[in-house]
């Protein structure tokens, strides 16, 4: 997918939010900080790194900028109010700026962290990959908890292969 124009990417990756933004409801207020998994993020640490990605390298990435992102401990946010606030509001300051991007500028070559070259509509094209890898751990935590989750499109597996038939 080849973005030529900024508005359709922001309406897809909109919706992208929308249903990581639905699971932050599911955690119990007693796992925010439990990590299901020893030695990998905790719940809190998923919606910090997620947030902080899409504001401090990729919005900044875009801009010709390097990177700002600096982990995702609990300095940025620390409790279920403040992750919340600090979620959505990076994630409108990084639409503000994605927001801004023209034609020329998605076909301008911005910097990954590592240095590499890349075309800043490709960069673009990232960010939903890494939400949605995240997302599936997200998922992955919820089950291993124990914590039902809904379907991502509105049908199950088995619902679909029921329909199927």
């Amino acid at each position: 997918m080849e973005i030529t124009r900024i508005e359709p990417f922001l309406e897809y990756y909109e919706k992208v939010r929308q249903r990581t933004r639905r699971l932050l409801d599911l955690v119990p207020e007693d796992l925010w900080d439990h990590s299901p998994i020893p030695g990998k993020f905790s719940f809190a640490d998923l919606v910090r790194h997620i947030a902080a990605i899409e504001r401090f390298m990729y919005a900044e990435n875009v801009q010709g900028k390097p990177s700002l992102y600096r982990g995702c401990g609990k300095d940025l946010a620390d409790g279920k109010d403040p992750l919340y606030g600090f979620f959505d509001r990076c994630h409108v300051e990084s639409m503000a700026i994605f927001a801004s991007l023209t034609p020329e500028a998605l076909c301008s070559k911005c910097n990954t962290p590592a240095g590499t070259p890349i075309t800043v509509w490709k960069w673009l094209r990232l960010l939903p990959e890494h939400e949605i890898h995240h997302r599936g751990q997200f998922y992955l935590y919820l089950a291993i908890v124990g914590v039902p989750t809904p379907p991502l499109y509105g049908m199950t597996s088995e619902q679909v292969a029921r329909a199927s038939s």
